[in-house]
């Protein structure tokens, strides 16, 4: 054990997210320190720790298993035991294995250190040129469609940067399914294989970019980090849920515009917001005066 690495601690191990020099010094340390490594994968984290000629012993913590292993971790914890909790990329807990240990390693009074470094999320971010100020992290969409189209209604009438994780397989479907109820103008970027060889990142309308994917394979495949522009209004004025779905409901009837008056009178809001709201929705193109 060397003098970064207390005993009885968890250490929670941001690691790279494909090329391998993005790891801290302080990260190498406490992996070559702790007594024992919890990997998501320990075939895949074995590359990690044979490049950096890491010994620590590993053993595999990942969805399957948590809550079953968790209070074996704790235990050895209690004992004196330090562990490092590693995902296979970027920092763990986020969209990755390691709540249920933390959680009940923080209950237990046991110490929980992290150790920043990669998150594929904060990259994208860093490059997108979308407002990061403020920004919304959802994870992975609901892998059906009716679900997925469901979770992004909830979400229409958000001004802040939205951001998910998205599977290769999926990402057509949704990008059509966002297409379906943002509107087709709405701004999106997908970050593609960061870090990494074929790293990609393009911004555009949605339709434009569901496009652009579908016409290159090539742009199907690896890890993805999609980005969606919030809905231009103020945050004051914004609908909210609610207002959003009476709108969605009405403009199945009426015009646009009348929707949306209808709408503010129905909810008490602001009839611009709204009707920029509906504007997206429909992928029309007007002037509320």
């Amino acid at each position: 054990m060397n003098e970064l690495v207390e005993a009885g601690v968890l250490y929670v191990v941001a690691t790279p997210i494909g090329n391998l020099a993005d790891i801290s010094q302080r990260a190498l340390a406490v992996l070559a320190g702790v007594d024992l490594i919890a990997a998501e994968d320990t075939r895949h984290s074995g590359r990690l720790l044979q490049q950096y000629q890491i010994t620590s012993k590993t053993f595999a913590l990942h969805d399957h298993n948590e809550r079953d292993r968790a209070p074996d971790v704790v235990a050895r914890l209690a004992q004196g035991k330090s562990v490092a909790l590693i995902s296979d990329a970027g920092t763990p807990l986020i969209s990755d294995p390691g709540f249920h240990l933390v959680r009940l390693a923080r209950e237990a009074g046991i110490k929980v250190v992290p150790i920043p470094g990669a998150s594929a999320m904060i990259a994208a971010l860093s490059a997108a040129g979308l407002p990061s100020d403020r920004f919304v992290f959802e994870g992975f969409l609901p892998s059906k469609s009716t679900a997925r189209k469901k979770r992004l209604e909830a979400m229409g009438a958000e001004t802040r940067t939205l951001i998910f994780y998205e599977a290769p397989h999926r990402l057509l479907d949704t990008l059509a399914d966002m297409v379906t109820v943002f509107g087709a103008d709405r701004h999106v970027v997908l970050a593609r294989e960061l870090t990494k060889t074929f790293e990609t990142i393009r911004g555009d309308a949605v339709a434009a970019l569901r496009e652009w994917a579908s016409d290159d394979p090539d742009q199907q495949k690896g890890e993805m980090v999609l980005l969606v522009a919030g809905v231009n209004a103020t945050e004051d004025d914004a609908p909210d849920g609610e207002a959003h779905r009476i709108l969605k409901i009405l403009l199945d009837e009426l015009p646009l515009s009348q929707a949306s008056a209808l709408a503010a009178k129905i909810t008490g809001g602001k009839k611009k917001p709204l009707y920029q709201l509906g504007l997206s929705l429909t992928g029309e193109k007007g002037d509320c005066s």
